[in-house]
């Protein structure tokens, strides 16, 4: 039984140290994204939605001196937090764990009063439970145009927060049945401000679903995989082995972060065109092919897009930015006028994008042909191991880049320095409690 098996896992697990730290770096990866994030437009609306209904001051938003209900809080600081779409990724069943998962956890935890170790271990928890539900979701769930941030993200959702509150097996059981009635999120809206949204969605149904399951309310016990549940009614493919070795080999040790301010199924075709730009040098490009699993033509595929949100999910757009050596960690790269710069549409005109089942989802095949009559070839696969160092340094320098030193440099200390996560000090941090200058010139 999936519920079950799920809500033992959740309740039980005692994480290992190599995923502790692995989800150390994405704790400092979407408080970095999220505040960076907050003066989008989605970012805005949201909070500006919350703030108007107001409620019980619970759970710290994004650079905000306003405090929120937990739900509430969870809605806005996920939609934020997945505004600049810059946040981690999983490949195996192709979500955002995160942030889906921390927004619920870290507005609860502060509700609670939970300390930083009992909420590093939530985050992580609910990260693999959404990581091997997604994984037995399968690709027909996805393929099906579900967004499996906001689908396995609210099953992840409720599994950290039902461990904040201790739920036992029987209600973390209930809280996951309440999760499958209202877990949602469809891929038609990627490249709107309703992606985004899908994060902060997960994260309050989370946030709903554990706190209902904490209070005793009764669902179906299996409503994940019972007829007419979860699974039937969402293109299942039902992965037998998508829950070997729970609890042993934590998944989560494979999550990617990203590097390029763009959807992560364009990251592969942009460091294989970056890396061949001294074979390039000098050439002039007649066509570009890209070869990428089939899965990302539905997701990143937009041929000529308009506005700057919607050039994150242009794998040609992507590809002539690449070319043209524009720098795509940055965040200006992707606006509305690039979409209309003459030379990127000249290059991103010479853009064929093919799919090929052969290749993994996290890889990309790229053959540039020149007027000389020259081809060059590069592959790349994303998932290839990055040293836990070098990941660290590339975020530091992500960071960096987005904030400045003196805004990433104390969340990168309440998150690294000590034995668990500093957490009322994270919780500022998030807050934007930053040096005077810094908020008044952000």
């Amino acid at each position: 039984m999936v519920t079950e098996t799920l809500a033992k896992f959740a309740v039980a697990a005692l994480p290992s140290e190599g995923a502790r730290a692995m989800m150390r770096l994405s704790l400092f990866d979407w408080a970095v994204c999220g505040i960076a994030g907050r003066n989008e437009p989605v970012s805005r609306i949201v909070r500006e939605m919350v703030r108007a209904e107001a409620g019980a001051p619970q759970s710290t938003l994004f650079c905000d001196s306003t405090r929120a209900p937990a739900r509430a809080a969870a809605l806005s600081n996920g939609a934020t937090s997945h505004a600049l779409d810059f946040d981690d990724t999983h490949f195996g069943p192709i979500a955002h764990p995160s942030v889906a998962i921390i927004p619920a956890a870290l507005a609860v935890a502060e509700r609670e009063g939970a300390d930083g170790g009992r909420f590093l271990d939530a985050c992580l928890i609910g990260a693999e439970v959404a990581i091997r539900l997604g994984e037995w979701l399968g690709r027909s769930h996805y393929d099906a145009g579900f967004h499996m941030t906001a689908t396995a993200g609210t099953f992840g959702a409720t599994a950290a927060v039902g461990r904040i509150l201790k739920l036992d097996a029987h209600r973390m059981a209930h809280a996951l049945s309440i999760a499958a009635t209202r877990a949602s999120g469809l891929k038609s809206q990627f490249g709107t401000m309703g992606k985004p949204y899908h994060a902060g969605l997960a994260a309050a149904a989370g946030v709903e679903a554990a706190t209902l399951g904490a209070a005793g309310i009764i669902s179906r016990p299996d409503g994940i995989e019972c007829a007419q549940g979860f699974a039937d009614t969402h293109a299942a493919e039902r992965n037998a082995d998508a829950f070997d070795e729970l609890g042993e080999d934590w998944r989560f040790d494979h999550i990617t972060h990203k590097f390029h301010a763009c959807c992560h199924g364009t990251h592969a075709t942009v460091e294989a065109l970056t890396g061949m730009a001294p074979r390039l040098a000098g050439q002039t490009i007649d066509t570009v092919t890209l070869r990428v699993h089939p899965s990302w033509l539905k997701v990143c595929n937009i041929e000529t897009p308009e506005t700057g949100l919607a050039a994150k999910f242009s794998l040609r757009l992507c590809a002539a930015m690449a070319l043209d050596g524009q720098e795509t960690a940055d965040l200006a790269t992707f606006s509305d006028e690039a979409c209309k710069r003459p030379r990127l549409i000249e290059l991103r005109d010479k853009v064929r994008v093919e799919g090929d089942d052969s290749l993994s989802v996290s890889a990309t095949h790229v053959a540039v042909s020149v007027a000389s009559g020259s081809t060059f070839e590069a592959v790349h696969d994303l998932q290839t191991p990055l040293p836990m160092p070098d990941r660290a340094t590339k975020l530091r320098g992500k960071a960096r880049a987005l904030l400045g030193d003196p805004i990433f440099g104390p969340i990168w200390k309440t998150i690294t320095t000590q034995e668990k996560p500093h957490l009322p000090a994270f919780i500022r941090c998030v807050g934007g409690q930053f040096p005077a200058q810094v908020a008044a010139s952000g």
